[in-house]
């Protein structure tokens, strides 16, 4: 916590979308030239190939003013949510846990089983960890706010699937949001995610934009390439937006080659030509680096 008229200095590894970019976010170490007048340095590292990085610049920064090292990462649990503090303006968290168990997640293990609600705070891009675990009292809430907002509204954060029900997706098609993004993480995620995308479609209008998107878990332990294009293309034919998400231990490790693979469908511009000629009954399309399709090396 910050005290009565202390300046602290939010620090992060890179910059990524979500990074702040006020006067008191800062990236990277402190450099020749470090700001004035800072009472405190808070190192926020959000994901675990991350902290030798932010361990580096807890070193560093601790010779300019007292410092400390937190987020995700690190295994700190969240508290309420600070708008602004160390996510762009815009990005919001309305809860915290999630009662899912899943193997390659460590929300539950940081956050707890236990879905936590915190007071609802303005923003358009939602980022809980599972927001319809929560109250239907509080998920009204949540899209009562977003209604609200004058910028397209995104779940860049993700709604599991399984838990969408009638009332739920209707609100969700009232926002019109720009994208909202479920998983296909597993194979017990495929029939919740067409559920969801059969009431979606039934209840959206007919908008053509492609707003309905799944993270696709890609390269764990014993995935194959050919494996992970079947479900990318399952996306495609049910009208679903893939991108891939590839899997990296707690240490950060990389599975080897995979990189070209993920890189073309982490792109929605080559993911929505393969969303065309899927379902259109093609295969793949000639622009979706068939090098990583076919399951060649990667070129290191």
């Amino acid at each position: 916590m910050q005290g009565k008229g202390e300046v602290t200095l939010r620090v992060f590894p890179r910059r990524t979308t979500a990074t702040p970019t006020d006067a008191l976010a800062w990236i990277g170490g402190p450099g020749m030239f470090p700001p004035d007048g800072i009472d405190k340095v808070m190192v926020s590292c959000a994901f675990s190939w991350d902290l030798p990085d932010c361990e580096r610049l807890v070193r560093d920064w601790s010779r300019i003013a007292p410092t400390g090292l937190g987020g995700p990462a690190t295994g700190m649990r969240g508290e309420e949510f600070a708008p602004g503090q160390f996510l762009r303006p815009g990005y919001v968290i309305t809860s915290r846990g999630c009662p899912n168990r899943c193997w390659f997640c460590s929300v539950w293990k940081r956050e707890g089983l236990a879905v936590r609600e915190l007071p609802i705070t303005e923003g358009h891009n939602v980022l809980d960890d599972n927001l319809l675990a929560c109250s239907e009292t509080h998920v009204r809430a949540v899209f009562a706010m977003l209604k609200r907002q004058t910028e397209f509204v995104q779940f860049t954060g993700g709604l599991e699937a399984k838990r969408l029900e009638s009332w739920s997706a209707e609100l969700l098609c009232d926002l019109k949001p720009s994208h909202v993004f479920f998983a296909y993480d597993t194979p017990d995620d495929l029939e919740p995610l067409q559920d969801a995308v059969s009431m979606l479609h039934r209840l959206d209008g007919g908008r053509k934009r492609r707003w309905i998107r799944a993270y696709v878990l890609c390269g764990f332990p014993r995935d194959t390439i050919p494996a992970a294009l079947e479900r990318m293309l399952v996306c495609c034919r049910m009208g679903v937006l893939p991108m891939a998400m590839l899997y990296q231990d707690p240490n950060g490790k990389k599975p080897y080659g995979w990189t070209r693979f993920v890189r073309s469908w982490a792109s929605p511009q080559i993911a929505g030509k393969q969303m065309t000629d899927a379902r259109a009954g093609m295969e793949c399309s000639t622009e979706c680096a068939n090098a990583a399709c076919c399951g060649e090396k990667e070129v290191l």
